[in-house]
């Protein structure tokens, strides 16, 4: 049975996160009145089993090309998996709102495929939401107006020698050493935030990502998450993911389910917005139930 009426909000994080990316926008959700859960998927946050050179001081690059990775062979069934089980222990209780950043959104949107009918809403926050074939290989080509940062920063920390050829290895934590570096990662994934804010969520980042999620199951699908009401929040300052690829994005979904299109809202935020002013997104949440 059902005890609150008020929904919960399950949170998926996107590329190289975990749930700690989420405790400023849960604080907010909080002193709103509302619960969330913040998920780790596998392979992700305090309890996986990360390379330990990563977090070492002076780092050891060689050693930290070598360590093993806690993200290898994780794909997104694993991710659907972990994910469906928080949504159904929170739906036991309410209803359930999903929300996602980034890559999450590929995790989100399969999610809603699965359990639709255990969903109330779906929300990307500025987050991957792709419903035709050809977005596997090419969505990234429709910005065109040199509005994407992140792919150049982040050749910049990618490190050399890994052995698994399904994982990227990002050494977020070489920006600290490196006022260019640090301005530029800034610039692409939270220009909206002070310099402290941002050193505290490059701390909080995993240096392992797997891209395996970006598959067909990922593809939203009309007769299962075209039931769920979705919304879209578009960050008009990302620079990680440009709005006009969001837009495309939101275009090709509607195209899919013309009945129910997003339900669209823009905040001027940048990519992981929601970590430096986390208020006017728990807002915005809270406004849509």
């Amino acid at each position: 049975m059902r005890a609150d009426s008020r929904p919960a909000f399950v949170l998926v994080h996107g590329g190289s996160s975990n749930a700690r990316a989420w405790g400023p926008l849960q604080n907010e959700l909080a002193l709103f009145g509302y619960r969330s859960y913040a998920v780790d998927l596998p392979g992700h946050g305090d309890l996986a089993d990360g390379p330990a050179a990563y977090y070492q001081q002076p780092q050891d690059i060689v050693a930290l090309a070598a360590a093993p990775s806690a993200v290898s062979g994780v794909g997104l069934e694993d991710n659907v998996r972990c994910v469906v089980d928080v949504v159904r222990r929170v739906a036991a209780v309410g209803p359930v709102v999903l929300v996602g950043n980034s890559l999450g959104g590929l995790t989100i949107s399969a999610v809603a495929n699965a359990v639709p009918e255990l969903l109330d809403r779906v929300v990307y926050l500025s987050a991957l939401c792709l419903s035709d074939p050809a977005m596997l290989t090419g969505v990234w080509e429709a910005s065109g107006d040199g509005g994407d940062l992140l792919d150049a920063a982040a050749a910049r920390i990618a490190v050399p020698g890994v052995r698994d050829p399904g994982v990227v290895r990002l050494n977020w934590r070489a920006a600290h050493a490196d006022p260019d570096l640090f301005a530029a990662l800034k610039a692409a994934v939270m220009a909206d935030s002070t310099d402290h804010q941002f050193r505290l969520l490059i701390d909080s980042l995993d240096a392992d990502e797997t891209y395996a999620a970006l598959e067909p199951g990922a593809l939203v699908r009309a007769d299962a998450w075209g039931r769920v009401p979705h919304t879209y929040v578009r960050h008009s300052a990302d620079r990680s993911l440009p709005p006009a690829v969001q837009d495309r994005m939101i275009r090709a979904a509607d195209a899919l389910t013309p009945d129910h299109p997003f339900d669209v809202h823009t905040l001027d935020a940048s990519h992981i917005g929601y970590f430096s002013r986390p208020r006017p997104f728990a807002e915005l949440l809270t406004s849509l139930v």
